[in-house]
């Protein structure tokens, strides 16, 4: 009998289940980095243990005496290292987000149109915007780096907020259930370097806010009025209001796409 049949035998249902956990957690933990600076540390970070392998097996030992004393601190640089990819982790296991389900398919909590009709005219218009809709996981501290509004969601509002003579238009609108929490709020710039260098920094904000939660974004492009919708990092694009408000009710509601239009990719 050869070697796998013989390790096969001795292989119990509990060590398959092991095998099977620690294989998802892998694969999880490979989906949150991917695209992300962290693949560059992580192809570092298996070089060294390469070299350190070599100079084991070479006794190497100035070598193995400087990778003795890194690995020692492994798991404190670690957690420096990825600490925007493990908050990402936690959070999407602190909601059961994308692991128990494909979507957030809870009642819309707000007027889908309010929001359409103030992104149609500024697209027309060509001002651009910024609108970040809440779901599972909470954005406080987002909201608190802007102007507290705590009003009703209206789209005559939104529009007012965007233009270019208001003072708050400098930065993203945050919208809570059927309010618009604050206005003129910081999100994170997207740390990924495979991103199509003519966005701005307005669409790099989305696809921050985007990575470390389960927000949905709404971009407008000041200079060309196209619209976008992001989610989990990456844009769908939208040509016309009638393509937004389907994406909406799709991600609220779990109403059915056309054919025609990019299917929204669960990570």
């Amino acid at each position: 009998m050869n070697l796998f049949g013989i390790l096969l035998k001795q292989l119990t249902l509990k060590d398959f289940a092991d095998m099977g956990i620690v294989a998802l957690l892998i694969y999880q933990v490979l989906k949150i980095v991917h695209g992300t600076r962290a693949v560059q540390i992580l192809i570092g970070m298996v070089f060294l243990s390469g070299i350190y392998a070599l100079g084991i097996n070479y006794n190497l030992y100035t070598l193995n005496w400087i990778l003795d004393h890194f690995f020692d601190y492994f798991f404190i640089i670690f957690i420096i290292l990825f600490q925007d990819q493990l908050r990402a982790a936690l959070a999407t296991v602190g909601t059961g987000r994308k692991m128990f389900s494909f979507f957030d398919r809870s009642p819309v909590g707000f007027d889908v149109e309010e929001i359409v009709r103030s992104v149609s005219v500024m697209s027309k218009e060509r001002i651009g915007g910024l609108i970040v809709l809440e779901r599972k996981n909470g954005l406080q501290n987002y909201i608190e780096t802007g102007t507290s509004l705590d009003c009703e969601l209206h789209s005559d509002l939104i529009y007012s907020i965007f233009t270019t003579s208001s003072p708050l238009h400098d930065g993203a609108i945050i919208i809570r259930n059927d309010r618009i929490a604050a206005a003129a709020c910081f999100l994170p710039l997207s740390k990924n370097v495979d991103i199509d260098r003519h966005y701005g920094t307005r669409h790099r904000a989305a696809l921050g806010v985007s990575e470390v939660s389960d927000a949905v974004v709404i971009t407008v492009s000041e200079e060309t009025g196209k619209i976008s919708v992001c989610v989990d990092g990456i844009f769908y694009k939208c040509s016309d209001e009638n393509i937004l408000r389907q994406y909406m009710k799709h991600l609220w509601t779990g109403e059915k796409l056309s054919e025609e239009l990019k299917k929204i990719e669960a990570k």
